[in-house]
């Protein structure tokens, strides 16, 4: 096995200068149907993947999705062993303190359910509750994973933002923009966390999902849609991987050589 290469400071793409993803990338997120399919037909080798301890896993959706969108991603980590919950709090309009307040109240209720920290895997925006969770309550998060989430740089770099604004206005939303809370996303987490990124994501710019460099943090690249990172085959391998993980015991991810494969 090989180690990937871990973003150090001088790799790290610069994350205030990112633009909004090209238009072709943008033009292929239908192939996220194609990512379906073929993870539909490879449920064989999705059962053949780590197998987990049973700990909880709690799955927040991406921007303008919900519980539908989570469900094959949920239904793989259960076949795999683990108590897979959705969030329960229906389509994610964006982030705002009614949410974070009922999302801190889902996480405290599974801990207290399971007796085990929980791990936590965020798609999009998704990704920026989960990490503001963990790090308000690292005694109750095992690890963070997070796909395709923008969170650093240049909030306006992805198609969606003009969307978001509509959906979300007001005080909250330019606080949300403020350098100091821009500075404050940025920090890496006090728990083990995986980044997850696509340099064809057609959504979110790719450089703004990448994390600092921390102890416990890793940036890990994959090939394929912002759309399709729930059933992208690589995604689901790396996360089975990283769940896999004994508490207290976080190494690097290994990717396979196409020798070892």
């Amino acid at each position: 096995m090989s180690h990937v290469e871990p973003i150090t400071d001088q790799l790290l793409p610069n994350a205030d200068r990112a633009h909004a993803p090209l238009a072709r990338h943008t033009g292929m997120e239908w192939m996220t149907a194609l990512e379906m399919v073929r993870a539909q037909r490879g449920r064989n080798k999705l059962r053949n993947l780590p197998k987990g301890d049973g700990h909880p896993v709690l799955v927040l959706p991406g921007f303008l999705a919900g519980r539908a969108s989570t469900k094959f991603l949920r239904n793989v980590l259960r076949d795999l062993g683990y108590y897979a919950h959705d969030w329960h709090l229906g389509t994610n309009l964006g982030v705002n303190p009614e949410v974070e307040d009922k999302l801190r109240t889902r996480v405290n209720e599974l801990y207290d359910q399971h007796q085990r920290k929980i791990s936590l895997i965020g798609w999009s925006a998704g990704g920026i509750y989960s990490r503001e969770v963990a790090r308000e309550y690292p005694d109750l998060v095992r690890n963070v994973i997070t796909l395709g989430s923008p969170i650093r740089g240049n909030v306006q770099a992805s198609r969606a933002w003009r969307l978001y604004r509509a959906v979300n206005r007001g005080e909250h939303l330019e606080s949300l923009m403020s350098d100091e809370a821009k500075f404050g996303r940025a920090e890496p987490l006090p728990v083990p966390t995986t980044c997850i990124y696509s340099r064809t994501d057609g959504i979110v710019s790719w450089e703004c999902c990448t994390s600092l460099p921390a102890e416990t943090t890793e940036n890990i690249e994959v090939n394929g849609t912002h759309l399709g990172y729930g059933h992208n085959m690589q995604v689901l391998r790396i996360v089975a991987d990283r769940l896999a993980l004994a508490e207290g015991e976080w190494i690097p991810y290994r990717r396979l050589t196409t020798v070892e494969k």
